[in-house]
Parts: C-alpha cells; sequence; structure tokens
C-alpha cells in the first residue's frame, strides 16, 4: 500500500468520525433542548397553579393550566422524556453553623475574625 492510499485512508475515516461526532453532538444537543423546553414548561405550570393556590389567580388562569398539561403531555410523549417530579431528598449545601465554640488559643483581631498566624515557606 503506498503513501497516498494510507493517507486517503486514514482521511476517509477521519472523515467518518467526525460525521459520527457532528450527528452525536446534534443529538445531545437536541435533547437538551427538549429537556430545557421541558423545564419551562413545569416551571410555568408550578408558577400557574401556585397562583391559583395562593389567591392569586387571574381570569383565564385555568385555561392556561390546561393548555400547559396537554402541552407537557404532547411534549414528553414526543420526546421521550420522563417529567416525572423528583425527589426532593436531594443533597443541598449546608448551612454554616451558627454557634461554633471558640478556641482561647487563637489569636483574634479586635471586632474581626481570627489572625492568619500561619507562615508560608
Amino acid at each position: 500500500m503506498g503513501l497516498m492510499d494510507k493517507v486517503k485512508a486514514q482521511a476517509t475515516v477521519f472523515a467518518q468520525k467526525t460525521q459520527e461526532t457532528a450527528r452525536d453532538s446534534k443529538v445531545k444537543f437536541d435533547q437538551a433542548q427538549a429537556k430545557r423546553r421541558g423545564d419551562i414548561m413545569l416551571r410555568n405550570l408550578g408558577a400557574a397553579v401556585y397562583a391559583q393556590r395562593t389567591g392569586r389567580a387571574t381570569p383565564g388562569l385555568q385555561e392556561e393550566i390546561d393548555k400547559l398539561v396537554a402541552d407537557i403531555k404532547e411534549h414528553e410523549a414526543e420526546h421521550g422524556i420522563n417529567l416525572a417530579p423528583e425527589s426532593g431528598d436531594q443533597p443541598q449545601a449546608s448551612p454554616p453553623p451558627t454557634d461554633v465554640p471558640r478556641s482561647e488559643n487563637v489569636p483574634r483581631s479586635e471586632n474581626g475574625p481570627p489572625e492568619d498566624t500561619t507562615t508560608m515557606v
């Protein structure tokens, strides 16, 4: 096999891999867009239901809720996305402790946090 044949073969493989990567990227992009649209519809539905339940409903809100529910059902069926509620047990950042015992051995500035007594070598 000559040098030109090897270069042509490598170029063909490279072109195929590039096309596969482009296809995969488009699929991922489309999935992300569909998820984003679903998230927006769910957020809008939640806001509408919240307004209704808290006595802030506007005329036509029930029709808007019905339309959002229909749109979400269609979106879910079309994109195969599970739009079921997520668990509320997701880990969240814990708040900083409010009552931290102070060590009497830590030098402190008069009105501020502990002074830095470490030395960089």
